[in-house]
């Protein structure tokens, strides 16, 4: 079975989508459609602008969004039977599965991208990377810090060995030290601003709430994996209630793919810049790629 996957945050990069307007008319209309939705020249400063002005907050998740999903309109083949994404990811998957029209989809990412900024701004927090060490040692730590350093949490579970979590500055910064010392290869704060995926989001959460009670969503043309619990869904109203839950709930990805496999997924296409999926679906699954 063609599961399709779509990246999150981090994916972007200078140039990106510029090779889909050059070469697809159709790709180079929705480009200006996005243009005229957000109320600036997103695809210019995604065709022409330094890593600088694609890493601010207005501007990232949008242009992740818009390539990953022109990218999935324009394909050659397109024949999806599941779907997921990477946090951010899930409402590029939302909508090239037709959940979400393109404009609503991209005004939910873009009401999601000012929600985090301002949650950002109202709380010192940050992420780090953690490699080679049991999940559940990482959630042990992570537990005990939290009872005396403030907040820290498994957030992202990206693959065996690769976990990432999410927390207070003061909270992340021991956690690491005390994964180090449990035998982490790497414990490494991450050059982001905020919390994401943990409880730190909520005033996040809220804001965004209210933009996806006014979007409309119907059935999607095939199940998709949504990162709260990792299991597949088509209803409309449990598609909604997860993604009021997304920005304070860990992504759950090793799960999903994990999922996805046991219900059929042999092979697996990602839509979007860069291939950071398909690296972690190797750890998880390298058997598919015998």
């Amino acid at each position: 079975m063609n599961a399709y996957v779509f990246p999150g945050q981090g994916a972007q990069f200078t140039g990106m989508g510029k090779d889909l307007y050059d070469s697809n008319p159709k790709a180079a209309e929705l480009f200006t459609r996005a243009d005229m939705i957000l109320g600036f020249s997103l695809s210019k400063i995604m065709f022409e602008g330094t890593a600088e002005e694609l890493k601010r907050t207005k501007v990232t998740q949008p242009a992740v969004f818009v390539h990953s999903v022109i990218a999935a309109f324009c394909a050659e083949e397109f024949n999806p039977e599941m779907a997921a994404g990477h946090s951010l990811g899930e409402f590029s998957a939302l909508t090239a599965m037709g959940a979400l029209s393109f404009e609503d989809g991209l005004k939910l990412v873009s009401a999601r991208a000012m929600a985090m900024q301002a949650a950002c701004e109202e709380q010192p927090s940050t992420m780090a990377a953690v490699l080679n060490l049991p999940d559940d040692t990482v959630e042990e730590i992570c537990a005990r810090i939290s009872q005396t350093e403030g907040v820290v949490i498994p957030a992202n579970y990206n693959c065996p060995g690769q976990l990432v979590i999410s927390g207070t500055i003061a909270a992340v910064e021991a956690a690491c030290t005390a994964l180090k010392e449990a035998g982490a290869k790497r414990a490494m704060v991450l050059p982001v601003g905020g919390a994401f995926h943990s409880p730190l989001m909520e005033s996040a959460r809220k804001a965004l709430e209210a933009a996806i009670d006014k979007a409309e969503i119907v059935r999607p043309a095939c199940p998709v994996y949504q990162n709260v619990d990792a299991r597949p869904h088509t209803n409309p109203a449990e598609i909604k209630a997860n993604l009021k839950r997304q920005l304070t709930s860990p992504v759950l990805w090793s799960q999903t793919v994990k999922n996805m496999i046991t219900d059929g997924a042999t092979r697996f296409t990602e839509f979007g810049p860069g291939n950071v999926l398909q690296g972690m679906i190797k750890k998880i699954a390298p058997e598919l790629f015998i």
